[in-house]
């Protein structure tokens, strides 16, 4: 019971929060409506990150590389969470909404590839940062995104958003592997 810190209970703490809001909507709000399964998917998905996170603190004592693993699940999540919940483009029952979970996929597959070193999980990053930045050009010029609610529009900007934060994630990588590397020296 030693390793768990404060800060490993504020985060499963939060999680387990965050997890009772819609619990909390349905009792106050009719337009909230919840079964066990969407529960038992948030939790996952919410314990999933955590475990991964948790994993990955583990062996980096690095601030830089526990930022990008941070930023990384965090941008994953919000992709997974946003396109199950509502639906990136127009409602959740978009087949289009299901290319997004490449992206999640395409960064699992880059990590493992990478094996987890900094260096390595910079160029992944980079790399799913110019699948999103592709994605969301091909899905903004599609004919059928013209009569989705927000347009062309609207999946530029989630998709900016999104490749933003993969290039953070990949900037903290990459600062990361310029921490580990010697210092070369001027002659």
């Amino acid at each position: 019971m030693e390793n768990w810190n404060r800060w490993r209970i504020a985060r499963w703490g939060g999680a387990a929060l965050l997890l009772m809001v819609p619990l909390v909507m349905m009792q106050v709000s009719d337009e909230w409506h919840w079964g066990p399964a969407s529960f038992l998917f948030l939790g996952t998905l919410m314990a999933g990150t955590l475990v991964l996170y948790e994993r990955a603190a583990s062996v980096s004592p690095g601030l830089a590389h526990r930022g990008g693993v941070i930023v990384a699940l965090a941008t994953s999540f919000l992709l997974v969470w946003a396109n199950v919940a509502v639906g990136i483009i127009g409602g959740e029952d978009n087949p289009v909404n299901l290319s997004f979970f490449c992206l999640v996929l395409t960064a699992g597959v880059g990590s493992f590839a990478a094996q987890f070193r900094p260096s390595g999980m910079a160029r992944a990053m980079l790399g799913v940062a110019a699948v999103q930045v592709f994605l969301g050009g091909m899905i903004a010029t599609a004919p059928s995104t013209a009569h989705q609610p927000g347009g062309p529009v609207s999946v530029i900007l989630v998709s900016a958003f999104f490749t933003g934060l993969w290039l953070v994630s990949a900037t903290l990588f990459h600062r990361a592997a310029r921490q580990l590397s010697p210092k070369s020296t001027l002659s």
